[in-house]
């Protein structure tokens, strides 16, 4: 899946001039956390939420000129250095930049022309949708030898039981040459897959009796 197609394009977006107190009312307003920062049409920074509590005079304690914390523009706390990805980049390529920097968003742009935004919970949100957990489905994990034609094998097991396969996700097993290939099926009760994969002679991990997942 393609970034474009869950990025957010309605985006709001403030000015190297906007202050730090304008900025707060923004992201309060629409329940937002990141700001990207736009001059000349083209992207220069971006603000979070964090930036601006990190900017603000702590509550324990006051002094005269706090109130000019509020006034002052959010030029001079924005970060500059914006990791940024392409509409056409895909969506774990993004989680993987998120996960590598430690950032809360990703502004999507084209040039140097912002078209879009994705944060945390849009992926979070398609990575639901692309395991097949927002729908009623049963879990089944087989363990397999790591060579080539494996997932194959385990496939026509589920298409000799007539079962339709929404997702699957292959990673390392815990033993040595060995793979888990986890399955998301459109099936409640898995208990005659998870039969034929035992007669077939795969090691079938989970569900555990009665472990149904809806």
């Amino acid at each position: 899946m393609r970034i474009e197609e869950i990025m957010r394009k309605n985006i709001v977006t403030i000015q190297p001039s906007t202050t730090i107190g304008e900025a707060l009312l923004l992201l309060r307003a629409n329940r937002i956390r990141h700001l990207p920062v736009i001059e000349n049409d083209s992207l220069v920074g971006i603000v979070s939420d964090r930036d601006l509590r990190d900017a603000l005079p702590s509550r324990l304690l006051t002094h005269d000129d706090d109130d000019t914390v509020l006034h002052k523009p959010v030029a001079d706390i924005m970060n500059q250095q914006v990791i940024t990805a392409h509409p056409l980049d895909f969506i774990e390529d993004a989680a993987l930049q998120l996960y590598e920097h430690k950032i809360g968003s990703l502004p999507i742009v084209e040039g140097n022309r912002l078209v879009g935004l994705i944060t945390e919970s849009d992926l979070f949100s398609s990575l639901i949708e692309l395991f097949g957990v927002n729908k009623p489905s049963s879990h089944i994990e087989v363990e397999v030898d790591d060579r080539v034609g494996m997932l194959a094998e385990v496939s026509q097991v589920f298409r000799d039981a007539q079962v339709n396969v929404t997702s699957v996700v292959v990673f390392p097993g815990k033993k040595p040459a060995k793979k888990n290939l986890v399955f998301r099926v459109q099936t409640i009760d898995p208990r005659i897959v998870t039969q034929l994969l035992l007669e077939k002679g795969f090691s079938v991990i989970g569900p555990t009796e009665g472990g149904i997942f809806q």
